[in-house]
């Protein structure tokens, strides 16, 4: 079952139903019968994670009069619905979205395989780039001319090295949001950040606003962590948020927390503007929620004739309502595990002063590297060229699938890692599985959503390109004749999960 249970208006859901985009039919394709449109309708709003599972749905005759059809048309499709696992429905109490029990959520996590164990295997598993050389040399050498000093102390620095404290809040001064040393605390990458934040503000059994899709192994350190996760759909493609439906949740559901990827969302890609980001801070101001605001993916702005909106802080300097978590993972190199955190001086104490039961703090030499990156301008360049390897593979990668896998859906993001794709029509926990046989690693839709949504998406990262991308492709377009053809289960016929 969902971790929160809401309820879908029918006004809304008639809404929901008329947004999808209709497919073009085929030659000869007869179209189906009314209560076998609206049952794939909403069966589709389900897989996408744009109705929740466990949502209440409303009553036959509200629905009815809604769409203006028959309430026996709403039956029929109710009645699909269940037969399919779709529905649960209780005499005298309702019906409620469900995922069929054959879907099981992925178990395993999106963590990279090993370097000796990849052999000819393609992993598109983990959205994470080679280091930027030479600069990853040149700051480690850089961080060791600096070290004598650091290394007559006893090393413990539980907020962060004092330069690069002050060195993160310039940087945000420098974007318009003034910031004190005092409102900064290195961490150890920011799931590290994450990962206190959650057990300062959200202790077990509380709820947790999450994007829906959103990062996945952020969902599985709040799973458990203990919290109870309430999913906010996104809007369609790259629209970002839909506000209106966070304003709802966020009322309704009074979660202690929210968590939002705000620059270049992943998986979507999507680039909320402005006034969705003022929209929504006010809304969590107004809930008593703290925003946890993700701009790991910040600075990989692809196309720079987009304008990159203000930072989710800008709405609140003061850190009060939002906290705002970087990292040098995406940006620089996976390896340099260095986050931070920004907020309130008085949240930052708080963090710091769990820090003795948790990590101590975060390496030495590691933060001089990233500060030595910072002040001598190799940030930047480093950055650069990170880009540049990313534009190039997202390029390279966008036009090998549409050639071997043309009925494949995506939006191309203007940043970040990734692209989200529906995987036409098939499954995307079959092509994961089949995909591994035919050596390219990728990973499916639900591991993205909160019980079982997203079976028909799976996440592609920008991490090949050139001649490797167009072979990631090929592998994947075999993956996907396999799946339809029942590959992906033996003898069974193969599932599709669009209307």
């Amino acid at each position: 079952m969902a971790q929160w249970t809401s309820a879908v208006g029918a006004t809304q859901l008639a809404r929901l139903i008329g947004s999808q985009q209709e497919r073009p039919a085929g030659p000869g394709t007869r179209r189906p019968p009314a209560y076998r449109a609206l049952a794939d309708g909403v069966r589709l709003l389900v897989l996408e994670g744009r109705v929740p599972v466990a949502a209440r749905l409303p009553a036959e005759r509200e629905l009815a009069l809604a769409l203006n059809v028959s309430r026996t048309t709403v039956a029929a499709a109710y009645e699909a619905l269940r037969s399919e696992g779709f529905l649960e429905s209780r005499r005298g109490a309702g019906s409620w979205t469900a995922v069929p029990a054959g879907n099981p959520l992925p178990a395993r996590g999106l963590e990279p395989l090993p370097p000796e164990a990849l052999g000819s295997m393609i992993d598109l598993g983990c959205a994470a780039l080679p280091a930027p050389e030479p600069w990853l040399t040149r700051a480690v050498q850089g961080a060791l001319e600096e070290l004598p000093p650091y290394a007559h102390t006893h090393g413990d620095y539980p907020a962060g090295l004092p330069a690069l404290r002050q060195m993160l809040a310039d940087r945000y001064t420098e974007r318009g949001i003034p910031t004190m040393p005092e409102q900064i605390m290195v961490t150890t990458g920011a799931m590290g950040a994450i990962d206190a934040i959650c057990h300062l503000f959200g202790g077990r059994g509380e709820r947790i606003a999450v994007e829906s899709p959103s990062y996945a192994n952020i969902l599985q350190l709040m799973r458990e962590a203990g919290a109870r996760l309430v999913p906010v759909a996104m809007a369609p493609g790259l629209a970002g948020w839909d506000t209106d439906r966070w304003r709802q949740v966020l009322r309704d559901a009074a979660p202690r927390l929210g968590y939002v990827v705000a620059d270049f969302h992943n998986p979507t890609g999507a680039l909320p503007d402005d006034g969705q980001r003022r929209s929504l801070v006010e809304a969590a101001r107004s809930a008593g929620t703290v925003l946890i605001a993700d701009e790991t993916m910040s600075e990989l702005w692809l196309d720079t004739e987009v304008e990159m909106p203000r930072p989710v802080c800008a709405f609140d300097p003061a850190g009060s309502t939002v906290i705002t978590v970087g990292s040098a993972s995406k940006a620089f190199w996976a390896g340099m595990r260095i986050g931070w955190v920004r907020a309130a001086p008085d949240v930052i104490r708080s963090l710091v002063s769990a820090r003795a039961y948790a990590d101590m703090g975060t390496p030495v030499l590691e933060q001089l590297a990233v500060n030595w990156l910072l002040t001598t301008g190799g940030w930047a360049e480093a950055v650069d060229l990170r880009r540049q390897q990313a534009r190039g593979n997202r390029d390279a990668l966008v036009a090998a699938v549409r050639r071997e896998l043309p009925e494949f859906e995506f939006q191309v993001p203007h940043g970040g890692l990734t692209l989200w794709v529906r995987a036409g029509g098939l499954s995307g926990s079959r092509l994961a599985e089949v995909g591994e046989r035919v050596g390219v690693r990728v990973p499916s839709g639900p591991r993205f959503g909160v019980d079982g949504a997203f079976e028909g998406y799976v996440r592609l990262p920008f991490t090949v390109g050139g001649a490797l991308a167009d072979e990631a492709a090929t592998r994947l377009a075999a993956a996907a004749r396999l799946v339809r053809e029942g590959a992906g289960t033996g003898a069974e016929a193969p599932r599709t999960y669009v209307a």
